[in-house]
């Protein structure tokens, strides 16, 4: 599977951007879909996932919980993140990553198979 992620850019703190991350080359439906960042010096961190098929179960790290919104089109093999109300700490390096795993790991980068080259997000103060 091939992924490629797109929409970052720089913002201003309480600004959105929408990210999205295309797929090719698999089953796109069988695949949890989850969302990563990394800033600089600091560790990859999870930020949302969904659910593979069509069950739609959505997951967040409670420092995006509330502003941030993951879905998946199954028919275009997307996956996007709406992500709203930015603050400068939300400056990072997003990628995104596909992956087939027990619900209670999905929060595990390591339990992803397939990851994108990451699009940059940067927010201003």
């Amino acid at each position: 599977v091939q992924l490629q992620a797109s929409g970052g850019g720089l913002v201003q703190a309480g600004g959105s951007l929408r990210l999205s991350c295309a797929a090719s080359g698999g089953t796109f439906s069988r695949y949890v879909m989850a969302w990563f960042r990394q800033a600089p010096g600091k560790e990859r961190e999870f930020v949302a996932a969904v659910s593979r098929y069509g069950s739609g179960y959505t997951y967040y790290a409670d420092s995006v919980k509330g502003r941030f919104t993951i879905s998946r089109d199954n028919a275009k093999n997307t996956v996007f993140l709406q992500a709203n109300s930015l603050k400068p700490e939300d400056t990072a390096v997003y990628y995104c990553a596909a992956g087939s795993m027990v619900l209670s790991a999905i929060r595990q980068w390591q339990m992803y198979n397939y990851w994108g080259p990451g699009t940059l997000v940067t927010v201003s103060s």
